[in-house]
C-alpha cells in the first residue's frame, strides 16, 4: 500500500470512529484484554454474565463498583446499541441486548482490570 492510500484508509477509520461516537459515546479501543468497546473517555466497557434478557442484574454496591453506562437523555439506539430502562428510570446503554458498565479500578484508558473479576464480569468485545 503506498502512503497516499495508506492516509485514506487511516482517514477514513477515524471518521468512521468519530461518527460512532458522536451518536453513542462507545468507541473501540485497544486494552490490555485486546480490542474492547470503550467509553467516549476511552475507558473499557464490559458486560455481566447475571444481567438476563435485557435487564440489569447490577444495582447498589454491585453498580457503585460497575458503573453502568447510562445514556444522555433524548439517545436513540441504533444499530447494535440499544437502550435498557433501569429501576430509577435511568437509561443504559446495551450491545447486541448486553447491558455496559465501567469498572472503577480501572485507572486510564486502555485498562482492563475487570477482566474475569469473580468469572462473571467480561470485557465487551466488538462483534465483527
Amino acid at each position: 500500500m503506498n502512503g497516499f492510500s495508506t492516509t485514506l484508509t487511516a482517514a477514513a477509520f477515524i471518521l468512521a470512529a468519530g461518527a460512532a461516537q458522536a451518536e453513542t459515546g462507545i468507541m473501540t479501543g485497544t486494552t490490555s484484554a485486546g480490542p474492547a468497546l470503550t467509553d467516549s473517555r476511552g475507558m473499557t466497557l464490559y458486560v455481566f454474565d447475571k444481567d438476563s434478557g435485557e435487564a440489569s442484574a447490577c444495582y447498589d454496591k454491585c453498580a457503585a463498583n460497575w458503573p453502568p453506562l447510562l445514556a444522555p437523555a433524548g439517545a436513540k439506539a441504533e444499530k447494535d446499541f440499544g437502550l435498557i430502562t433501569r429501576t430509577d428510570g435511568a437509561m443504559q446503554w446495551t450491545y447486541y441486548g448486553k447491558p455496559l458498565y465501567l469498572w472503577i479500578k480501572d485507572a486510564k484508558p486502555g485498562d482492563a482490570t475487570g477482566d474475569g473479576f469473580n468469572g462473571v464480569w467480561h470485557v465487551a468485545k466488538p462483534q465483527d
